[in-house]
């Protein structure tokens, strides 16, 4: 739906032991209930409840589309979970340097590309083919970012799977849809970057907020233009604030909280999980079947997926027993 300027020579986020924001004295603490209290799922857990999340709300959006049209739902999506994010984080404007602001706008900018490319994608080919073109960003990240040999290995698992979730090949999808899925697969590789800088340089999901906030900005006129006063009806504006919830605000803090602690390489392979979560929400929520093929493919994901968690986690226990001696 992931590196720092702190640390750009490594791809991994900062050690659990070691905080990787400081909020200011002056700070407000979270009310009860914000993205504080989510730490204790840990990063793994909070990677997949936010797949979930995003998956199940994207089967929503579908629903929502005829209504609104695909730049109407990206605008509602991405306008109210600005406006949530903003009210429940309310973020301070002070105190953050030239490059804190220049990489909040940047992530702002990445979050609109994606979710506009990806809505103009499910415009023009069904959604299994879209999500699975798209996970192509995140693999490729993985490979590029990873500096153990194993991880590659399971790159292409992940990558085997996703292509056979797609049916073996995508000759017969419309080429604009082919690329708009591509494009949103690039921006995804740039919101898994810019987003773990984000998250370091601001506290708690405050640089989420305001990033939100950029992008809403820039999507509004979009939006208006396509749907106008579509957007103004209460049940278009009750499902689009739905969508919002499960494909923005809930899967994007948890993303940005566990990408503080998980490196990115299993990060962008955990996101191989999406295609597979999709095609679950899509027989959930749209009633469509799964095939053979499709079951065969989400086993090769979810194995791809749990040896990339194993390698990460037994690659932290071997740092710990090295501090340790």
């Amino acid at each position: 739906m992931s590196s720092t300027p702190r640390a750009a020579a490594s791809p991994s986020a900062p050690s659990a032991s070691t905080p990787a924001t400081a909020p200011d004295a002056g700070h407000a603490p979270a009310p009860a209930g914000t993205p504080r209290r989510w730490g204790s799922l840990g990063p793994v857990g909070m990677v997949l409840a936010g797949i979930v999340s995003v998956q199940f709300g994207g089967a929503l959006a579908v629903t929502l589309m005829p209504r609104a049209g695909a730049l109407g739902v990206v605008t509602l999506r991405l306008l109210v979970a600005a406006i949530v994010l903003l009210v429940v984080c309310r973020p301070r404007l002070r105190g953050h340097s030239r490059a804190d602001w220049g990489t909040v706008i940047v992530f702002g900018i990445t979050m609109a590309a994606m979710n506009g490319l990806f809505y103009q994608a499910l415009a023009r080919i069904p959604l299994g083919p879209a999500v699975t073109l798209e996970v192509l960003g995140p693999l490729a990240l993985s490979v590029l970012a990873s500096r153990r040999a194993i991880n590659a290995l399971w790159a292409a698992l992940a990558l085997a799977g996703v292509f056979l979730l797609g049916g073996g090949g995508f000759g017969s999808l419309d080429p604009a849809g082919v690329a708009f899925a591509l494009g949103a697969g690039a921006m995804w590789a740039a919101y898994i970057v810019f987003s773990a800088r984000t998250g370091r340089r601001f506290p708690q999901a405050d640089g989420l907020a305001l990033a939100m906030a950029v992008a809403a900005l820039l999507f509004l006129p979009l939006g208006v233009v396509e749907s106008g006063a579509k957007l103004l009806d209460p049940t278009t504006v009750a499902l689009g604030a739905a969508v919002a919830v499960l494909s923005s605000v809930l899967p994007y803090t948890l993303e940005l909280l566990a990408l503080r602690h998980l490196p990115a390489a299993a990060f962008a392979i955990l996101m191989s999980l999406e295609p597979a979560v999709a095609a679950t929400a899509g027989f959930l929520v749209l009633n469509q079947t799964l095939s053979a093929a499709e079951a065969a493919a989400i086993a090769l994901v979810v194995a791809a997926s749990m040896g990339a968690v194993r390698t990460q986690v037994g690659r932290g226990k071997e740092k710990t027993k090295g501090v340790q001696t």
